[in-house]
């Protein structure tokens, strides 16, 4: 997929609102061979998704072997908004917290002081994080106005309606 498609359906009003979630679905291939789609907190910076573990999640030695990921952000309210993402992921070792993992925490609902009592409790228990990153490389935006799952867009012009 062309950058340019890329940054135009990333760009998007509903593709931009799917990138402000907190969370989403990483799918990988697990060390066994088989497939893995877990739920993952996630940070956009305009360019990359972020999303960052522990340094002994079990996640991380098959993403070392095969970084192939593929990532699904959506919605609960119908009809769905559903971002679909692929692309192969960086590995980022790095002392303390980072950044990414405090913001992509920042839209759920705590006061000031549980905010402050979070964040102790995180830094005291990570000496380290890894940073998961992906720049996508093929995207999909289905959000059941403007643009349909690809196998119902096929039956369309199957049908020339």
């Amino acid at each position: 997929m062309q950058q340019n498609t890329i940054d135009e359906i990333l760009n998007r009003p509903f593709s931009q609102e799917l990138l402000a979630r907190d969370l989403a679905r990483l799918a990988y291939t697990a060390l066994d061979g088989t497939p893995r789609a877990i739920p993952i907190g996630i940070h956009w910076n305009g360019t990359e998704i972020v999303m960052c573990t522990s340094t002994n999640a079990p996640k991380l030695p098959a993403l070392r072997r095969n970084p192939a990921v593929a990532l699904t952000i959506d919605t609960e309210s119908h009809p769905p908004k559903v971002l679909l993402l692929r692309g192969t992921v960086e590995l980022d070792y790095v002392d303390g917290i980072p950044d990414e993992y405090l913001q992509w925490n920042g839209t759920y609902e705590m006061t000031p002081e549980q905010r402050v009592e979070w964040e102790e409790s995180v830094r005291s228990l990570y000496d380290g994080m890894v940073r998961i990153v992906l720049t996508p490389t093929w995207v999909k935006l289905i959000d059941f106005e403007t643009t349909l799952p690809s196998a119902v867009e096929e039956l369309i012009r199957r049908k020339g309606a």
